[in-house]
């Protein structure tokens, strides 16, 4: 059968995105490490859940000191992931599941293992010295300004062959490539025409806005007075005393990212996704989207920050509308890079309450734009304990303990609760299964009418069937309290969306929706009575409207 999303070059809209960790989702050769065979294995599972697409982190040739954000071979699967041939048929499941297969592309920077920077480094007049972002000290022999590394320390790195600093905005062992180099434009182009020549269907773009800097290397400013940073950097990390203006974000980014969206239209129904972190990331992320020949697509960190609120949650979203244009949004509430949701935002001691999980399904899931959902966010999974002897992140190792790193999200997907390993892996896992994740596993909730897991499916069944929640526009109605309300209207279908943020009964009276007809199908118990609309704590109302709505805030056209 083909879905909606697939039978249009604009599938991507509106779509939902599985993400894939492969390092900790199955490991089908038994050594610990997931791997693409193992995804292909699980690809039934992913299609049965009722998804768009997959997005699948890097799986390339690497030294895995940033687990394959730092990239020693574009064109190559690391051995501990497989082989290209793996990689095909994975490729080939998820097409004949109609799956579409987004691939992580890092375009920033490299592992310092790749063969480009081995040459770079040797010495100033080599073929590709000017590939990465190479500065002078100053007289004092000190780097070439302030910088820093989001990792930790400063972001320049010495190479005594040059007697130069190279720059790395996030670890020593990943420079950064000179994009505003033709060349490398040019090799980077090359790199994501292999993969699409191999069929996939697009790419998300790690850290996207990174791509160039300010080529007079001047001094980022610091944060004002009572700013805070809005790219998820934790508040210990001195990173979140600058304001980003030089050291990403550069205008000359547009130009490149340009190039990509016209080689990626060159192969028919493709799409690219963006990872966008800044000062103001919103701004950024509409855009690198709008026009219709950049990116199609965009995420920031702005959900993905600790603060919960249906207030917070309306003033993200209605600041993306209003500078969004004819870009798209995309959004996500938990990914590889942060605390699991349930646990960030949750309102259960352990973070673990499947009424909020429900909740937060439902919120993803009705925003005008595409969602991504991160492998276990569809089990409720909340962050696990990771000791620090067991920690792997180089990020938490330098943080701990204020901030114990990304390890939390990213242990082994529990497929079996009662098997050695929750039925990741026959070996002892790269890291731990947390103990509390094995009553959330796959085969424990599969057969269980009211699991959270088979809400997703239902969920995201009953959600094909209702167009305004794919593409509808998006207008706010006017509430108080914990409660969020909005309208999505589009040509087929207009519907009202209320959701109770809170941990109590709320009510909600309204008076200016003559004809409001309550829609079934999707899980939720909330009523309407007499104009008053009742939502249990953390509940959710979807109903179907048949004629304009007066007093709203409307966004989104």
């Amino acid at each position: 059968m083909t879905t909606a999303a697939q039978a249009t070059p604009d599938w991507w809209r509106g779509a939902v995105v599985y993400q894939i960790y492969p390092r900790s989702f199955y490991d089908a050769s038994g050594d610990g490490l997931g791997d693409l065979a193992g995804i292909t294995e699980k690809l039934d599972y992913v299609a049965g859940l009722g998804v768009d697409a997959v997005w699948i982190s890097p799986f390339y040739k690497s030294p895995m000191r940033d687990f394959g954000y730092d990239v020693a071979d574009y064109r190559t699967v690391d051995p501990i992931f497989g082989t290209l041939d793996d990689f095909q048929h994975l490729l080939q499941r998820a097409h004949d599941l109609n799956l579409k297969v987004l691939i992580d592309l890092v375009l920033s920077h490299t592992s310092d293992e790749h063969p480009w920077f081995v040459e770079s480094r040797q010495d100033r007049d080599n073929p590709k010295a000017d590939w990465y972002v190479w500065a002078d000290p100053k007289a004092d022999g000190t780097p070439p300004n302030n910088w820093l590394s989001i990792f930790g320390g400063v972001a320049w790195a010495w190479e005594p062959r040059r007697r130069q600093y190279y720059l790395h905005n996030f670890l020593t062992c990943q420079p950064d490539l000179n994009l505003h180099n033709e060349e490398v434009q040019d090799q980077m182009l090359s790199e994501a025409a292999f993969w699409l020549d191999m069929g996939v269907d697009g790419f998300r773009l790690d850290a996207v806005n990174f791509c160039s800097h300010d080529q007079q290397l001047r001094d980022n400013p610091p944060l004002k007075p009572g700013e805070r940073p809005t790219d998820g950097v934790p508040l210990d990390n001195p990173y979140a005393y600058q304001r980003h203006l030089y050291d990403k974000t550069q205008p000359e980014t547009l130009v490149f990212l340009k190039r990509l969206r016209a080689l990626t239209d060159r192969y028919g129904e493709r799409a690219t996704m963006g990872e966008v972190s800044g000062d103001d990331s919103l701004t950024i992320a509409a855009d690198y989207t709008r026009g219709g020949n950049r990116l199609n697509m965009a995420y920031t960190f702005n959900l993905l920050t600790p603060e919960f609120s249906a207030d917070h949650l309306r003033r993200v979203v209605e600041e993306m509308e209003a500078v969004v244009g004819d870009g798209w949004p995309c959004w996500a509430f938990s990914n590889h890079d942060v605390i699991r949701a349930v646990s960030r935002w949750g309102a259960g001691a352990d973070g673990a309450d499947d009424e909020f999980a429900r909740l937060l399904m439902a919120l993803l899931l009705s925003l005008r734009g595409t969602a991504c959902i991160y492998q276990g966010e569809e089990l409720g999974l909340p962050e696990a304990e990771v000791p620090f002897e067991r920690l792997q992140d180089p990020y938490g190792k330098t943080f701990w303990p204020e901030f114990k790193g990304r390890d939390g999200c990213r242990t082994p997907m529990p497929w079996q609760g009662a098997a050695g390993h929750a039925g990741f892996s026959s070996a002892e896992p790269w890291l731990p299964v947390d103990a509390g994740h094995l009553e959330r596993a796959v085969d424990h909730q599969d057969h269980m009418p009211g699991s959270l897991l088979n809400a997703y499916r239902g969920f995201l069944q009953w959600r094909r069937q209702q167009p305004a929640l794919r593409n509808g526009a998006l207008h706010f109605i006017e509430t108080q309290g914990p409660l969020l309300a909005f309208e999505r209207r589009g040509p087929e279908q207009s519907l009202l969306a209320v959701f109770n943020c809170g941990a109590e009964a709320q009510s909600l009276k309204l008076d200016d929706h003559h004809g409001l007809a309550p829609l079934d199908g999707h899980g939720f118990t909330a009523t309407l009575e007499n104009g008053r609309l009742r939502l249990p704590r953390f509940g959710v109302f979807f109903g179907a409207l048949d004629e304009p709505q007066q007093k709203t805030s409307g966004i989104g056209n």
